[in-house]
């Protein structure tokens, strides 16, 4: 679960942003450098998916500066720290582009002490699937082809909304770059319908809302939460499954050690194999497309 931040440190962030826009207000420009300074437009996205999603939308857009606040190889915002740099980092933006869905949620604080920052939530209007016991509805949107393409647009469209001097641009760049979503989601479904087995292990609960676009069926999760190893219960649980089912392959995630699919492996015979949830990798404009499609790969080998 995502660990709420300390109170002693919300308290010492918060009085932090009041410094610095109190500083920030404090200050004098010299009456030429007012009519000539040009001030860009500064985008901090929350985590590597958002970052994905809007350096495509921004691509070209004169004045604009994207900015990833956590680094690449984060991964998931499960158990994030927000740290002093985050809180200079956003204090210095005028847009937060968020995936929501409760992924940020240990952030509202600190968000709501920054009233000129206008936020994008990505997942708005996207149906949600529910979490595990009482975790609430699963944040992994992204890892829906459809659900990215959605993502696009709304990111998109509040950009445009927001900055409409360059929605022109925003509208050009985000139809391009769906346009490349939908083929390569038409290219993934044409090859995993045909694969023989539909039943997946997976390492966490990242991939419901893929699996449910290319109807996968979720036998098993290895680790509920990414770091908690399951108890010896839970393995003997998989196992079974894994045996009982002819299950040849459990996909673990590059983010994360892999012990525990490992030590099923070794009782079942079975595979085990990457799918990328897409939380870190290259800050390029073609990495989701890459990262899919070698998640497509991969699945038409191991499920022949």
């Amino acid at each position: 679960m995502r660990k709420p931040l300390s109170l002693l440190l919300i308290v010492i962030l918060i009085a932090g942003v009041a410094i610095y826009i109190s500083a920030c207000n404090g200050q004098t420009t010299p009456a030429s450098e007012k009519t000539t300074a040009v001030k860009p437009l500064t985008i901090v996205t929350s985590f590597y998916p958002m970052h994905i999603a809007t350096i495509n939308i921004t691509k070209d857009v004169p004045g604009v500066e994207v900015v990833n606040m956590s680094q690449p190889t984060t991964g998931c915002l499960h158990d994030y720290q927000f740290t002093p740099d985050d809180l200079k980092t956003l204090s210095e933006a005028q847009i937060f582009v968020i995936n929501g869905a409760g992924m940020e949620t240990f952030m509202d604080k600190v968000v709501s002490q920054l009233p000129a920052l206008k936020v994008v939530e990505a997942s708005r209007g996207i149906p949600l699937i529910n979490g595990y016991g009482e975790e609430g509805a699963n944040p992994h949107l992204w890892v829906s082809i459809s659900n990215a393409i959605q993502q696009e647009k709304n990111i998109g469209l509040q950009l445009a909304t927001l900055d409409p001097e360059h929605a022109t641009l925003y509208n050009a760049n985000t139809t391009t770059y769906v346009g490349k979503l939908e083929e390569l989601r038409a290219r993934m479904r044409q090859t995993l319908d045909g694969v023989e087995k539909r039943d997946i292990i997976t390492f966490h609960e990242a991939f419901p809302y893929f699996a449910k676009e290319f109807n996968l069926n979720i036998a098993a999760v290895i680790e509920r939460e990414p770091g908690s190893e399951p108890s010896a219960a839970e393995l003997a649980d998989t196992i079974a499954i894994v045996k009982q089912s002819g299950i040849n392959a459990l996909f673990v995630e590059p983010q994360y050690p892999a012990r525990a699919a490992k030590t099923i492996a070794n009782e079942t015979g079975a595979k085990v194999l990457i799918l990328d949830p897409v939380v870190s990798g290259p800050m390029e404009a073609d990495a989701y497309l890459n990262i899919m499609e070698g998640n497509m790969k991969t699945l038409q080998e191991a499920m022949k």
